[in-house]
């Protein structure tokens, strides 16, 4: 009886060590997470395994990645815990600030919030006061301090007292290789980062291109704590957006006559929405061919108008000195109008604009005809006065109808 009293004492000995190893608090379990952006597709947080999935939504206060709501939705469908992170612009940081809030209201509290700050496109690179700004303006909007994201070699852009209400993101590769997962990579911890990025060239299961990986030095229980700080995150009110200026379409409309958004599809891709509208007005003007009301009109010049050359003259100067206009109506005894001499009698035998009263510089207009160059109209010599004083910001590019001052 005895043996046997001591057996059972013995198992029940072996089956309490056994429910006592069982109840053990198991070692803290980091999450593993992407981030994603337009340069990944829609359906990349469905197609990806990870805890976590962080979408960028905003950069500066004119880009917003289409792709972000889908991508969001996704991460949330899936059971991945999920991030919004706005690129830094580097211009008002209260304007960028309310752009992120604006868009991701209906999240916060459900999603982590970040901004990342990184040297490219960021007129504020360098400048700590910047980020301070932008998250305690976050923060009165919604009650949240976002997270941080930032290049190990750049952490002292962050303010102390930014580093004590917000979780650092650290980017930091020992390699870019593609390595898959890592639970230790290399200086884990080092920076008392909340996040570490170890690769932004790696490949998971799921989606071909390259992926940034990341792991979060916590649990699930942690990652809704930074989302939502003791239950106080507030969905904000859509800050006032900044009025848009009118557009100046007449002021358009001389830059392109001008030439200043060039020709074809690269004007009308300069001209975007205002495209239709600008040529509208440039059309009107070009169709006006008579001279503006503060130039004296002009008279019709009879053909076969001589002159002698004299020392020193040009074609152009003899244009300009007598108000006959194109160059190419002129006939010269060598054939070429850069090559005149003293004696040498030159003709006029076009028609032109002559314009009676002042011949000063400016007082005079041509009308731009079909085929003709500015260095055609006033020659070699003439040409860069006339494109000065006419403000061409393309000589090599005018236009049928277009009144040129000379």
């Amino acid at each position: 009886m005895s043996r046997i009293l001591k057996r059972i004492s013995t198992l029940l000995v072996a089956l309490l060590v056994m429910v006592m190893v069982m109840v053990v608090p198991s070692a803290m379990v980091d999450m593993n997470g992407i981030n994603v952006s337009g340069w990944q597709p829609a359906g990349i947080t469905r197609q990806v395994q990870a805890d976590f999935a962080v979408a960028k939504v905003t950069q500066n206060t004119g880009f917003v990645n289409a792709a972000w709501r889908v991508q969001a939705q996704g991460a949330l469908d899936t059971g991945k815990k999920l991030g919004l992170y706005y690129y830094a612009g580097g211009n008002n940081a209260t304007a960028e600030a309310n752009h992120f809030t604006n868009h991701t209201r209906s999240y916060v509290g459900r999603a982590v919030l970040v901004l990342d700050w990184e040297s490219y496109q960021n007129g504020a690179w360098g400048n700590g006061n910047w980020v301070r700004e932008f998250v305690r303006r976050v923060h009165a909007m919604t009650g949240v301090w976002p997270m941080v994201y930032v290049q190990a070699s750049a952490i002292w852009q962050i303010p102390s007292d930014v580093r004590a209400k917000c979780g650092l993101w650290v980017a930091q590769y020992a390699s870019n290789a593609a390595t898959g997962w890592q639970t230790r990579p290399w200086k884990y911890g080092a920076y008392g980062e909340a996040m570490r990025q170890y690769t932004s060239n790696d490949r998971l299961p799921g989606y071909a291109g390259p992926l940034d990986l990341n792991v979060l030095r916590g649990e699930a229980w942690q990652w809704d704590k930074y989302a939502n700080p003791n239950g106080t995150a507030v969905r904000p009110s859509p800050a006032p957006r900044p009025s848009v200026p009118s557009v100046d379409y007449e002021a358009l409309a001389t830059a392109t006559i001008r030439g200043d958004y060039g020709n074809g599809q690269t004007r009308k891709a300069a001209l975007s929405a205002n495209y239709e509208r600008v040529i509208q007005i440039v059309n009107r003007r070009l169709s006006v061919t008579s001279a503006s009301a503060s130039v004296p009109a002009p008279a019709s010049v009879a053909k076969d108008v001589s002159v002698t050359v004299r020392s020193g003259d040009t074609m152009s100067g003899i244009a300009t000195r007598t108000g006959l206009w194109p160059l190419s109506a002129w006939r010269v005894p060598s054939g070429n109008l850069n090559l005149i001499y003293p004696g040498n009698i030159v003709t006029y035998r076009g028609k032109a604009i002559a314009v009676s009263g002042s011949t000063a510089m400016g007082s005079r207009v041509h009308v731009v005809k079909s085929g003709e160059t500015l260095s055609g109209i006033f020659g070699a010599n003439g040409w860069q006065h006339v494109a000065q004083l006419d403000n061409l910001a393309n000589p090599n590019l005018i236009y049928p109808g277009q009144r040129l001052r000379y």
